[in-house]
């Protein structure tokens, strides 16, 4: 299934404000891989998110942060203990979250699990975007993830969704790779996104299969961008309702776009040279890109 005039984020009305622009919450890092939190808020915010919110268990990590981000807001959850009452953080009870990302760098361990588990159940209903260390939870086990309220986004890269699977691996072949994202999606009543060469976005129903990327996106923290575009183009997506761009439209955008961030940084540095911060510093140029495709077409 393609999406060919749907690839293009709805402008923002003239009136519009950070609160139409879409508010992020992104539950991200750790002391020792801050760098997870940070492409991940950048790759919200230059993907068009009004405000985005980093919450944190490692307050050592907001210093720098602000300084590479300064747009961002920053919640230190270093001395909560109401995950080990059984509660999600009191910072995050009466937000007006319009999508929240959970995972990037956050590590393994119990404090970890414990988030996870919590945000799945809470009663935000808005889209709920899960990477990386928000997946490892949820091994074996992914109808557990079918309790989330709102609409669930899951990006495993092929190992986590092994791991999601309970399988030792997953075949390279494309059409096993789409029956395994299919699988996933159905077991979560959720949206995949199973990322790797032509990263396939399914709901179980509808599949869309990505042409753009590069070999080069290899590269350490690639997703982690891709879960702040992904969270960008959701909070969008929820705040201007319009039919004909829903959240699995949005989410093929999200993936397409970041899959020509890549292929410009690697035409612009050589493939051996992509990193995710080069991918997000071409971000805007394969977005403007589009946007002035989607006029000459009248979309």
């Amino acid at each position: 299934m393609t999406f060919d005039r749907l690839l293009t984020p709805p402008a923002l009305p003239l009136t519009a404000h950070k609160g139409t622009a879409g508010r992020v919450l992104c539950v991200a890092g750790s002391e020792t891989m801050p760098g997870a939190a940070l492409l991940t808020l950048r790759g919200a915010q230059l993907g068009g998110a009004g405000l985005v919110t980093l919450a944190t268990f490692d307050k050592s990590i907001i210093t720098p942060a602000a300084m590479a981000a300064p747009e961002a807001v920053y919640i230190d959850l270093s001395r909560s203990k109401d995950l080990v009452a059984g509660r999600l953080p009191w910072q995050f009870k009466n937000r007006r979250d319009h999508v929240r990302v959970a995972g990037p760098g956050l590590g393994k361990g119990g404090r970890t699990d414990e988030l996870i588990r919590r945000l799945i159940s809470d009663d935000f209903d808005g889209p709920l975007v899960l990477d990386a260390d928000g997946l490892n939870v949820i091994q074996g086990t992914p109808e557990v993830l079918a309790e989330c309220r709102g609409n669930l986004v899951v990006t495993p890269h092929p190992g986590e969704a092994a791991r999601l699977l309970g399988v030792d691996a997953l075949s390279d072949d494309s059409d096993a790779r789409l029956e395994a994202a299919k699988t996933i999606a159905r077991a979560s009543s959720g949206i995949c996104v199973l990322k790797g060469h032509q990263t396939v976005v399914t709901d179980g129903e509808r599949s869309f299969i990505n042409t753009t990327g590069n070999p080069g996106m290899a590269t350490a923290g690639a997703g982690d961008a891709l879960s702040g575009i992904l969270a960008a183009y959701l909070g969008t997506c929820r705040q201007m309702s319009i039919p004909e761009w829903g959240v699995f439209e949005a989410v093929c955008s999200a993936v397409f776009i970041h899959g020509r961030a890549g292929d410009l940084a690697a035409e612009s540095l050589g493939r051996r040279a992509v990193t995710a911060t080069g991918i997000l510093n071409f971000l805007s140029k394969a977005q403007l890109e589009q946007e002035q495709a989607a006029e000459r077409s009248g979309d």
